[in-house]
């Protein structure tokens, strides 16, 4: 937990500028061990809705924060599911409506899939805009993860993702660019991301939308940023919350695609992400997913249980990191009153104190 800052000797300036949470003695009177409730907006189509539960609630949970974390999922009726996931959202998620009652600390917005070359096409940008428009008047922060971070980019601030050659897939290199900020404090300054999308929002467009980039790869772009005030908005290109064999169950989804014809090209592997022996497995068993297309006969078996256990995480302990530090922000923030976030002393232009 912060620091408490007694007096006014320079060390707790310094280290306030190098990112470290100081509070002024009021401040911290006004602390007490208490609850954090947290929204989580699940887009996700119906076969990745629980993992993509699960993932966020994980780095959450494994936050090593003074506090009880209640989790509120909920859901947009206008993404269409099928009949078990409506029965499953119907029994286990809240209402926009009624989450706007009781109010919330903190929200994630996951990503979605989509079908339309604009995102203001699709049937849920109405319904979005009305969560995401909200959630900037009356939570403390907002993460919005990959496809939400396109959408809150383009209708509120103007800035219209590019279409990229090819999918960006895989693991890549990170480096934090702006190293004091407290979402990056104590981070690695090197880690990965994995990533998984069609589409891109580049450094120069969040710089004009006025954001602050703190972490990108020279190969997969910008993956972490927030808004002008610091905090209000983070945004998340990439997916640091993926399990270890996230990437490895797109990649077997796509392969089972190619095999019932519904792409015409066999998938590639995600980048940075198998080792060369995983490679090569993974090369036979094309040669004979091909073969077997080809003659129209039965396909192999993928070869899931031989690659699981070979399989390496690189980024979850900086993800949970990140989190733990942005969990611990909105703690610090927050009043008991949820509805009121900002509250005696804090200037909400500049809520950690940066300017």
């Amino acid at each position: 937990m912060p620091l408490v800052a007694p007096s006014d000797l320079l060390t707790f300036e310094r280290l306030k500028q190098e990112g470290i949470t100081v509070l002024t003695p009021d401040c911290a009177r006004r602390q007490d061990i208490r609850e954090l409730h947290i929204g989580l907006l699940n887009m996700m189509p119906d076969a990745a809705l629980e993992a993509t539960e699960r993932q966020f609630f994980r780095l959450v949970g494994e936050s090593n924060q003074i506090a009880q974390f209640y989790m509120h999922p909920f859901y947009l009726q206008a993404i269409k599911r099928g009949a078990t996931a409506r029965d499953y959202v119907a029994n286990y998620y809240d209402t926009f409506e009624q989450l706007k009652v009781d109010g919330l600390d903190a929200l994630i917005i996951t990503g979605a899939n989509v079908g339309q070359p604009d995102l203001a096409l699709e049937p849920f940008w109405k319904p979005l805009i009305e969560v995401i428009d909200w959630a900037m008047e009356q939570v403390t922060s907002t993460l919005c993860s990959c496809l939400a971070n396109h959408a809150v980019l383009q209708f509120r601030y103007g800035q219209k993702r590019r279409p990229l050659p090819r999918k960006r897939w895989g693991v890549y290199p990170h480096e934090v660019v702006k190293r004091h900020h407290p979402l990056v404090h104590d981070v690695n300054t090197l880690f990965d991301v994995p990533h998984s999308r069609f589409n891109q929002i580049d450094h120069e467009q969040f710089e004009a939308a006025g954001l602050h980039v703190l972490v990108e790869s020279r190969e997969a772009g910008v993956h972490l940023a927030v808004s002008e005030d610091q905090f209000r908005a983070v945004f998340f290109q990439g997916h640091p919350e993926y399990d270890t064999i996230s990437l490895l169950k797109e990649y077997k989804r796509e392969v089972r695609r190619y095999a019932r014809r519904e792409r015409d090209d066999y998938p590639p592997l995600p980048d940075y992400y198998f080792t060369p022996q995983i490679q090569a497995i993974l090369d036979e068993h094309r040669d004979q997913v091909m073969a077997a297309r080809g003659s129209r006969k039965p396909m192999p078996a993928f070869p899931e249980q031989l690659i699981t256990p070979s399989l390496h995480n690189t980024w979850h302990d900086t993800a949970e990191a990140v989190i733990n530090n942005w969990i611990g922000k909105v703690y610090q923030i927050t009043h008991q009153n949820r509805k009121i976030p900002f509250m005696d002393g804090i200037n909400p232009q500049d809520p950690l104190g940066l300017r």
